[in-house]
This record gives C-alpha cells, sequence and structure tokens, in this order.
C-alpha cells in the first residue's frame, strides 16, 4: 500500500472521528542479520483509538510493534531503518533516551510478567525510577489511581504488600497494565495480552481496554481475529513481513481491498 493512500485513509479518518494522529511510521524496516523481516511498513496511529495489528504467525506484526518503543534495541543483531514519529518528534533521533521513550510509549507483553515484588512496588517503580512523583503521599495517590484505571483496586487494596506474583493470571496482566500506565503513557502496546488467559479474563481485559482508549492511544498485536474485531477502531493486516491493508476494523473484516487479507479473514491461510 502507497504512502499517500495510508496517508490519505489516516487524515480522513481523523478527520470523520476528530481524531488527531498519535504516532507516524514510514517505509520502516526491520532487519535481523541478513532476514528481512519488516518491508516498507508506512502507518498511521491514531490517538484516543485501538489499533490491532493482525496476520498469521511469523509475519511481522509483534516486530513492528516493538519498533514503536524501541524494544528491538535490545536485540544486538536486530537493525531498524526508516522514520517513526510521536507527535511529530522522531523516536530515533540520537538525542532521544529510549528509556524515557518507554515513559511515554508503555508495553504490556503477551506473559503477565509482574516483578518479584509486592503489589505496590510493582506500581511505584516506574513514577519512581522517572522522578514522576516528590513524596510518599503522591506516589500512594499515582499507585492507586493505576490501580483503579487497571481494574484492580478493589481486589487488591487490602493487600498490596503482599507478591504480585501470588495473583492469578488474569488479576497479573492487570497489575501489569496497572504498571504499564503508572508513567502515564500517551500510547499503549499490548503484545497479545489475553493468549495466556481464560475466557473470563480474556472478557475483562477486553473491557479494560475499550475504557482506557478514552484517555490513551493503544495499540494491540492479536492472534484473535474476533477479538480485533471486538476492541479495535483500525485494524492493520500483516503477511510475510509486509503490511497488506489498513483501514477501518468494520471495513477490513467485511469488505477488505487485497485478496490476501480476504483468505486470511476467511481462514484460507494462517
Amino acid at each position: 500500500m502507497s504512502e499517500q493512500h495510508l496517508a490519505a485513509v489516516a487524515a480522513a479518518a481523523a478527520t470523520e472521528h476528530g481524531t488527531e494522529v498519535k504516532m507516524v511510521a514510514r517505509k520502516v524496516n526491520v532487519f535481523y542479520g541478513s532476514t528481512h523481516a519488516i518491508k516498507d511498513v508506512d502507518v498511521d496511529i491514531l490517538d484516543k483509538t485501538v489499533t490491532a495489528f493482525i496476520g498469521p504467525s511469523g509475519c511481522g506484526k509483534s516486530t513492528f510493534l516493538r519498533c514503536l518503543n524501541r524494544m528491538n534495541d535490545t536485540i544486538d543483531v536486530c537493525r531498524v531503518t526508516g522514520e517513526i514519529k510521536l507527535d511529530g518528534g522522531d523516536i530515533y533521533d540520537r538525542a532521544i533516551d529510549p528509556v524515557q521513550l518507554r515513559a511515554r510509549v508503555g508495553m504490556v507483553f503477551q506473559k503477565p510478567n509482574p516483578f518479584p515484588k509486592s503489589i505496590f512496588e510493582n506500581v511505584a517503580y516506574g513514577p519512581r525510577i522517572h522522578g514522576l512523583v516528590t513524596n510518599k503521599a503522591d506516589l500512594n495517590d499515582v499507585v492507586e489511581s493505576a490501580l483503579r484505571r487497571a481494574s484492580i483496586w478493589d481486589e487488591v487494596k487490602d493487600r498490596l504488600d503482599q507478591p504480585g506474583t501470588g495473583l492469578s493470571g488474569g488479576q497479573q496482566q492487570r497489575l501489569c497494565i496497572a504498571r504499564a500506565i503508572a508513567t502515564a503513557p500517551e500510547v499503549l502496546l499490548m503484545d497479545e495480552p489475553c493468549s495466556a488467559l481464560d475466557p473470563i479474563a480474556t472478557a475483562a481485559i477486553e473491557d479494560l481496554i475499550e475504557e482506557l482508549r478514552q484517555n490513551y492511544s493503544i495499540v494491540i498485536v492479536t492472534h484473535s481475529m474476533q477479538q480485533a474485531a471486538r476492541v479495535s477502531q483500525k485494524t492493520a493486516f500483516f503477511h510475510l513481513g509486509n503490511l497488506v491493508e489498513f483501514g477501518d476494523t468494520s471495513q477490513i473484516f467485511t469488505n477488505p481491498v487485497d485478496q490476501r487479507t480476504q483468505d486470511y479473514i476467511t481462514g484460507r491461510f494462517g
């Protein structure tokens, strides 16, 4: 899909929904050594919108997601080219501190990964290391607010000093979401956040995503097309490292432009 067409689609969507573009990716390529994993991807991420990345296993959707907060920097053999901007600023600029970037672009991983600390310290860690609070009272307020926004406060408020690892899988994932939003990010990346959860916990996370998008731009990688259809307003379909199609979720699922998208959605491959 051409850069001009993608820009036109995003601009039309922004005009239609009154939503601003939060992140812009242009001609993004990712190489693992000699392997060309992502090929000339152009996409616009709108503010206060859930964008789903779908596609078969190994298609590059998680690799591209990790470009958005420079998580690929941690892989020695990985090289990223092209341009990714957050509010107009190049996130790959040498002057940008990746740690500070990740405070603005938070991430929730596939498997819940609470720190081996108390529930309170799991959430307090980010605000503390980023210097977002100056006293204990403010820190208490930030922790409570994040746990409330992650819809887990009522379940943990009486055991904040107990280990986060003692929670159920679904509770651990909501704790990890609370940890991610405690630094007041502008964008929240979610890499298959429900794949390790049962249907009830998955439904709770999906409800939470709908609430969080009122305040955040959310990008979710999911292997579940049903989940993408339920939670997202925009969908990007990846195949063999290429962004095949990007548009309104309803259009992607009911009237895709590309035959490969149609074949994937109807179960002919993937």
